[in-house]
């Protein structure tokens, strides 16, 4: 059941990543507008993905 959250948050981290890095490529207001904000997410999401990839491996060492 972990593993589908691991994928959904790297999946999720991933279309953050794209859509900022293609916001920064085209410049323009809404870069400047939500450039940042896009990056702080991305980075908020890569939090939750590394927890989770945490909480897999501890699951997984327990023997369950």
């Amino acid at each position: 059941m972990i593993n589908y959250f691991i994928i959904a948050a790297v999946i999720a981290t991933a279309l953050v990543l794209l859509v900022g890095v293609l916001t920064f490529a085209r410049g323009g207001d809404f870069n400047r507008r939500y450039g940042n904000k896009l990056m702080r997410l991305r980075i908020l999401m890569q939090a939750i993905a590394v927890v989770l990839i945490m909480i897999g491996l501890w699951v997984a060492s327990s023997g369950n």
